[in-house]
C-alpha cells in the first residue's frame, strides 16, 4: 500500500508539473505527449527496481555431489580437494562402504561438501548434501551446547547439583546432591561405563532407569575419573526441559537449527524418516532397521541431520557465528576437564598419532603435530559419524555414513596433514584389509570414541 501511495504520488506530481503548460499551449504535441509517458515509464521502473533491491536475494541449495564455491576466506588454501575427492570415491566402493558425505571447513568457509554412494545397497539413489544420516554421539555435543547456553545466561550455573533440574537422575550414594551439571556433561558421575544401556536397548523407559542408577556401586567419586555414559547423559535434556519449560527439541530448534539454517536437523526417528532423503542403515551391505532405543534419550544419541547441516554446525564451533554461539560458550564447551588417555582405544595408527586426550563438555580434545584439536565420533547400529577441527585455523573435517566401517575415520589424519603441510601418509589403506576390526555390538554411543 506505502508503495502504491508513493507511486500515485509521483505520477500527479509529474501530471501537476506539466499542466500549466497544457493551460498555456493550445496545441500539445505528440512530442511532449511522449516525452512524459516515457518519464512516467522511467519512474515505474525505478520503483521496480527498487523494490527488487529491496528484496533479499534467495540462497541456492547445493546441488547434489556437487563441491561448493563458497570461498576459502582469508588464508591459503591448504587442502588438496580433487586428491580427497578421488580418495572419497574410491572408499565408497570398499565392501564394507555404502554411502558416505563430507564436509570440509577452511578458513572459516564451509568449502567442499559432498555426498558419494548410495542411501540403500542395491539402489541408485545417491547421497547427496542433502541426505539426513544419524548423528548418534556427536549429539552429545548438541546438548551441552544448550546447557551451556543456558548457564550463559544465567538461567543455571555448571557447578549447580545435577539433581536440581534433573529429578530422575539417581546416583550412588545419593551423590546426585553433589554432582555438578559440569559433571554430567563432561561423564564424571561416578557410574561404570555405558550403565545400563542395555536396559535401554530392551526398550526399558530411560527416566525409569536413571531412578534405578543410584542402585549401582560407586566407580569414583563424582568428578574424580571419566566413565562414558549414555542413558545419564540424557539428563541434559530434562535440565534444557526443566529451566526452559519447552521440550528439549523445541529449544534445539529456537535456538540452534533455525539461527544456524540447519534445515534438515531433527531429534525423533519420525524426523529421520520424513526426509526427502535418507540414509537406510546398513552392516556390511545388509540393510537394517532403524532402531529408535537411543532416540529415547536425544540428548546422548538422537540427532539427525544431512553433512550440509552438521558443515555448519561445525563453522559454528570454530567461532563463526558468535551471534549464536558466543565465544565464552565456546570456551566452556571445549576447555578439557578430564584426561581420557587410559580410556582411549589405541588399536589404529590414527588414534596412536593423536596425543593428550581429554573431554571437556561433550566434546573430546587432542594434540596432533602441535595443534590442538575438537571433535567426537558416533555409532548406533548402522551408521557412524565424525567430527575433528582445529579451532585456531577454523578448519576441518566432518563426515557421515550408513554402515558399521571403521575406513573412514582415517580420512580425517588426510585431512589434517595437508592442512599443517606435513608428509603425505597413506592413511586410508585403500584397498587393504582395516587394521580396526568393525565393531557389530548393537546401540549406539558405547562404541563412539
Amino acid at each position: 500500500m506505502l508503495r502504491r501511495a508513493r507511486q500515485n504520488a509521483i505520477i500527479l506530481a509529474v501530471a501537476g508539473a506539466v499542466t500549466p503548460s497544457l493551460r498555456s499551449i493550445r496545441g500539445w504535441s505528440l512530442f511532449a505527449l511522449l516525452t512524459v509517458l516515457v518519464a512516467l515509464v522511467g519512474i515505474g521502473r525505478a520503483l521496480t527496481s527498487e523494490r527488487a533491491a529491496a528484496r533479499p536475494a534467495p540462497v541456492p541449495a547445493p546441488a547434489r555431489a556437487q563441491i561448493l564455491a563458497t570461498g576459502l576466506g582469508d588464508g591459503p588454501r591448504r587442502i588438496d580437494y580433487e586428491k580427497l575427492d578421488g580418495q572419497f570415491r574410491r572408499l565408497v566402493d570398499e565392501k564394507d562402504m555404502v554411502g558416505l558425505a563430507v564436509a570440509i571447513v577452511e578458513n572459516g568457509q564451509l568449502s567442499f561438501v559432498k555426498g558419494y554412494g548410495v542411501t540403500q545397497a542395491g539402489t541408485d539413489d545417491p547421497v547427496g548434501p542433502r541426505t539426513v544420516f544419524r548423528w548418534a554421539s556427536l549429539s552429545k555435543g548438541l546438548a551441552a551446547t544448550l546447557v551451556t547456553e543456558l548457564a550463559n545466561e544465567r538461567k543455571l550455573s555448571l557447578d549447580d547439583p545435577v539433581g536440581r533440574y534433573a529429578p530422575s537422575l539417581k546416583l550412588p550414594g545419593g551423590a546426585e546432591r553433589t554432582a555438578t551439571i559440569r559433571d554430567l556433561l563432561s561423564h564424571r558421575l561416578g557410574l561404570v561405563k555405558n550403565a545400563y544401556d542395555d536396559k535401554l536397548e530392551e526398550g526399558i523407559d530411560p527416566r525409569l532407569i536413571r531412578t534405578e542408577l543410584g542402585s549401582l556401586p560407586p566407580y569414583c567419586k563424582p568428578g574424580t575419573c571419566h566413565a562414558y555414559q549414555n542413558v545419564a547423559y540424557d539428563a541434559a535434556s530434562e535440565i534444557v526441559e526443566t529451566v526452559t519449560r519447552q521440550s528439549y527439541a523445541t529449544q534445539a530448534r529456537k535456538r540452534l537449527f533455525a539461527p544456524l539454517g540447519m534445515d534438515g536437523a531433527s531429534l525423533t526417528k519420525a524426523g529421520l524418516e520424513a526426509s526427502p532423503s535418507w540414509a537406510r542403515p546398513h552392516r556390511g551391505r545388509h540393510m537394517l532397521n532403524v532402531e529408535d532405543a537411543y532416540y529415547r534419550i536425544p540428548a546422548a544419541g538422537g540427532m539427525n541431520s544431512s553433512i550440509f547441516d552438521l558443515g555448519l554446525w561445525m563453522r559454528a564451533q570454530m567461532g563463526m557465528v558468535p551471534a549464536v554461539l558466543p565465544d565464552r560458550v565456546l570456551a566452556a564447551l571445549h576447555a578439557p576437564l578430564v584426561n581420557t588417555d587410559g580410556t582411549r582405544r589405541r588399536v589404529s595408527a590414527y588414534d596412536r598419532a593423536m596425543s593428550d586426550a581429554s573431554y571437556g563438555l561433550g566434546w573430546r580434545e587432542f594434540h596432533y603435530d602441535g595443534h590442538a584439536l575438537v571433535g567426537h565420533r558416533g555409532a548406533v547400529s548402522g551408521y557412524r559419524s565424525l567430527i575433528l577441527f582445529d579451532p585456531a585455523m577454523k578448519a576441518g573435517i566432518a563426515m557421515l555414513w550408513n554402515s558399521e566401517s571403521p575406513r573412514p575415520v582415517a580420512a580425517q589424519m588426510e585431512v589434517l596433514d595437508m592442512l599443517y603441510q606435513r608428509p603425505a601418509h597413506d592413511w586410508l589403506e585403500l584397498g587393504k584389509t582395516p587394521r580396526l576390526a568393525v565393531d557389530n555390538r548393537r546401540g549406539g554411543s558405547r562404541s563412539a570414541r
